[in-house]
């Protein structure tokens, strides 16, 4: 092995153990017992208990905060990849005077800080009635997960050669059918690969899910984390155990479909 591939290993090896070492503590500590997190650390645990997770489901029942995740970042996702692949798709195939400012404006509305935007929406959603309801979650979810999948669809449509479809249209077929037939199909990698990342944004947003919810009925999983709270002390433990099931989904999506990902993020690299 030459010195420069050697030293480029190390660095790799280096930087893969420094990521995964933090989620490694904490799924050991979320098995540890509460009395023993703050003794002298150990990579190989004595004892491990379940009793974490156990007040986790029954104590606080944290099922409630995941089913709300999964309805909103679902329901999330499904109108953006929908909704912004058709957006993404007249931007990137059709010809017509503004679409350069109007990508602008997109990336401009991706851009824009959150913080900036909760009173007009609070006050909006508040006379809407929509306050701690899922609608009132998943349309303001919509205002920075859209820009994203348009941007990311659009990059994806712009690879797929033209002729397709110019030739689908010459055999009779209409742009919509020519759409749904023949680019849809070519087009999933990157469809996956932007619904995988819009519901990644979604489960893992914060601000909104806080400012927008009331209670414990429509909290979020990273709302419900955050306001975990004991009688006279922080239950870490529990926190720790709540960090690592609220990872999992995630992680078993992206494990599950890194074929995917890898496709649609590398398709941009190869000309058609």
């Amino acid at each position: 092995m030459k010195p420069r591939n050697a030293w480029g290993t190390a660095a790799l090896i280096v930087l893969v153990v420094a990521s995964a070492f933090p989620f490694y503590w904490a799924i050991v500590s979320s098995f540890t017992p509460e009395a023993r997190l703050f003794e002298a650390p150990s990579l190989v645990p004595r004892t491990l208990v379940l009793e974490h997770y156990r007040a986790l489901f029954t104590q606080r029942d944290f099922w409630i905060p995941i089913r709300n995740s999964l309805v909103v970042a679902g329901c999330t996702t499904v109108f953006c990849v929908s909704l912004g692949g058709l957006c993404a798709y007249a931007l990137a195939r059709l010809r017509f005077r503004g679409k350069a400012p109007l990508l602008g404006l997109i990336l401009a509305v991706s851009v824009f800080p959150q913080i900036s935007i909760v009173s007009p929406l609070y006050l909006v959603l508040r006379r809407l009635h929509l306050i701690n309801t899922f609608p009132g979650l998943i349309l303001p979810y919509l205002t920075f997960a859209m820009p994203l999948t348009v941007w990311l669809m659009v990059g994806f449509f712009r690879q797929l050669p033209g002729e397709l479809e110019e030739a689908a249209m010459v055999d009779g077929a209409s742009r919509l059918r020519a759409l749904w037939e023949i680019i849809l199909p070519l087009a999933l990698p990157g469809l996956a690969t932007t619904a995988i990342l819009t519901f990644v944004y979604s489960w893992n947003e914060f601000l909104f899910a806080l400012s927008f919810t009331l209670g414990p009925e429509r909290q979020t999983v990273p709302v419900a984390i955050a306001l975990f709270r004991g009688q006279y002390q922080v239950p870490w433990g529990q926190i720790l155990a709540a960090a690592v099931v609220a990872t999992a989904p995630v992680a078993l999506l992206v494990l599950a479909f890194q074929r995917r990902i890898v496709q649609g993020l590398t398709a941009g690299a190869v000309k058609g």
